[in-house]
């Protein structure tokens, strides 16, 4: 490469520290700006050695794909996922056969644009509080079987290569253990390795990763991380099989370990580097002159593939028995060209089953449909679905909800559902707000006032009622939305009063910072409820473990609202956390010895049973 190693390196960090950030701004994610990045022509220099980036990605989506998670999830990722790719290749397979192309060409035209890009679509999602809705859920299993899928599309698209074709760039991969092997020995030696991976995965690593784990040596994980990464890719390579396929196989092996969390941790950021090269190389490789040179074509591509995959996913859609609002969410979210397209099509290149000319063109238009899905899901959310879904506001008096829904419930999901069931049972008059339609309709069928939308918009509050309401309980499933919707109810109703769930300590003190005095953190109370419990089946009496249960909540609500003022001044709040957690358990031990004095049983009903008998009390 021109200009020496160290200018390399200036120019691609610039390129990604400038692009990226502009690129989340837009809101087009952090993907999309690096490949994005204009770096020059050298891209290609790199694009063999980023490639390495998209190895360790499948190696870390092979760790997450826990046995039980994918066996609980199977119905939407091998129903409506298979179908999903199945379907959309063969429709763009014989779009490009009609098209003129060879039938080699075509399939494998299909099986890249197939895909679509699973970071974008998850962050859009996430961003959006919509992950957790149906159409987001649908989309997520989309996304994780296709993520499979590049496995066995990569196996297949050297099969795709004419007879006698060059291998382009292959260095490494022309140097292959099976080279001048018979078809069913070549064979033999690809199962014996995928055998020696699940081997050394079941029998071999476990033990090497707790030696190491015990010298405590956390860059000694990291290396061992590494070395487990390259060399299942280099042993892939040797016996002529795309490494990716052996780090996915080792990913998938140790996905029950107990180091599996901190295999991700020190895997991740090397792979973000990697992936991020990857992507700014393949934004150089783009052919720009192209775009500008036939605008009308890559314009005509753009919309044939959108157009394409939007059909096929509504259809499917509306087979898996999806409301109208969901399968426009879910369409629109997948109707792009995925990430793993650049891959695939460098892949195929190489292989000569797609000429460098077309590849141009294609990647050039997979980037751009990339680029058009926040504008795709925009023109859903402000367009489409107020008119065909769920209508986002139920016309009513203003006096009814003055009168009748002194609560607002932001969110309906598992937590919001709990206390909206209480209040209810109570005769207090609710009105609920959630953005999944499914579940409104549910509500709606079972007589309850609910709105549905974004819960953190101005005019839906109003028309729910926020004006003459006099609390507003937040139980949304995304932290972002969650400090959208305060902000904003802060900002327009200061009468109504805040009662707001958040995930944890950390955003519990951003919300205390902003005043809030009802800020109530989700796993709190299970937690103490199951400690209760464990202290009563290790013998302690019923009055003492709850009694303790209480002392820990008042002294870690008080040590919360002191910690939050201090956690930005890392030495003081250490000090303070570690002097609060000595407090805590002196302040425990002090109650034990007290209780250990005092024979009186209190409320206790095992002890009282064991003292007076069955009969002497039943309630609990």
């Amino acid at each position: 490469m021109q200009g020496g190693f160290f200018y390399q390196a200036l120019v691609y960090l610039t390129a990604a520290v400038i692009s990226v950030p502009i690129a989340k701004r837009l809101g087009l994610g952090s993907v999309l700006g690096y490949a994005l990045g204009l770096v020059g022509d050298e891209g290609q220099d790199v694009l063999h050695f980023a490639e390495f980036g998209v190895v360790m990605m499948l190696f870390l989506i092979g760790l997450e794909l826990e046995p039980s998670r994918v066996w609980r999830m199977r119905a939407p990722i091998l129903g409506l996922g298979g179908l999903q790719v199945g379907v959309t290749t063969a429709v763009l397979a014989g779009c490009a056969a009609a098209a003129g192309l060879e039938w080699r060409i075509a399939v494998a035209i299909g099986l890249t644009l197939a895909l679509s890009s699973t970071a974008i679509v998850l962050q859009t999602l996430a961003e959006k509080g919509l992950l957790r809705t149906g159409g987001g859920q649908s989309s997520f299993a989309v996304l994780l079987f296709q993520d499979i899928a590049v496995i066995p599309i990569l196996a297949v698209l050297p099969l795709l290569a004419p007879p006698g074709a060059a291998v382009h760039g292959g260095g490494d991969h022309e140097e292959t253990w099976v080279a001048g092997l018979p078809g069913w020995a070549e064979t033999l030696v690809v199962l014996a390795a995928v055998l020696l991976i699940v081997l050394a995965g079941r029998f071999l690593l476990q033990p090497m990763f707790r030696f190491i784990a015990r010298t405590g040596l956390r860059e000694l994980f990291t290396a061992a991380a590494l070395l487990l990464v390259i060399a299942t890719a280099t042993l892939m390579m040797k016996v002529g099989v795309s490494p990716a396929l052996g780090t996915f196989l080792a990913g998938v092996v140790l996905a029950r370990s107990e180091y599996r969390h901190e295999l991700e941790s020190n895997i991740e950021p090397f792979k973000g580097l990697l992936l991020g090269l990857f992507f700014i190389s393949v934004g150089a490789a783009m052919d720009f002159g192209l775009i500008a040179a036939r605008p009308v074509l890559i314009a005509g591509l753009m919309a044939a593939l959108i157009a394409v995959k939007l059909l096929v996913l509504l259809v499917l859609g509306r087979v898996f028995r999806m409301g109208i609002d969901q399968n426009l969410l879910f369409a629109f979210s997948l109707a792009q060209g995925g990430e793993f397209a650049f891959v695939l099509l460098s892949f195929a290149t190489r292989y000569g089953v797609v000429g460098e000319s077309l590849a141009a063109t294609l990647i050039a238009v997979v980037a751009l449909t990339m680029a058009a899905t926040p504008v795709l899901m925009t023109l859903n959310e402000k367009l489409l679905q107020p008119r065909f879904g769920t209508l986002e506001s139920a016309e009513r008096p203003a006096d009814e909800i003055d009168e009748q829904n002194p609560v607002i419930i932001a969110g309906f999901g598992e937590f919001g559902s709990i206390v909206g069931r209480l209040l209810l049972a109570n005769g207090v008059g609710t009105t609920v707000l959630d953005i999944d339609s499914d579940r409104v309709d549910l509500l709606r069928k079972l007589g309850l006032k609910v709105f549905y939308g974004d819960a953190s918009r101005e005019d839906l509050l109003r028309s729910a009622g926020a004006e003459q309401a006099r609390l507003l309980i937040v139980a949304l499933d995304s932290g972002e939305k969650c400090a959208e919707l305060v902000a904003t109810a802060r900002r327009l109703f200061p009468h109504l009063t805040l009662l707001t769930r958040v995930p944890g300590r950390g955003a519990a003190y951003e919300l205390l910072d902003a005043g809030l005095e009802h800020v109530f953190r989700d796993k709190l109370d299970s937690s103490l409820r199951t400690g209760v419990e464990a202290l009563r089946l290790l013998g302690f009496r019923g009055y003492q473990a709850h009694r303790a249960a209480q002392t820990f909540r008042r002294h870690d609500e008080a040590a919360l609202r002191e910690l939050a003022a201090m956690r930005h001044d890392q030495a003081l709040y250490i000090n303070t956390a570690r002097q609060r957690i000595r407090d805590l358990e002196e302040l425990l031990q002090n109650d034990l010895r007290d209780a250990a004095e005092s024979r009186d049983a209190g409320w206790d009903t095992e002890s009282l049973r064991e003292e007076h008998g069955a009969d002497a009390g039943d309630e609990r």
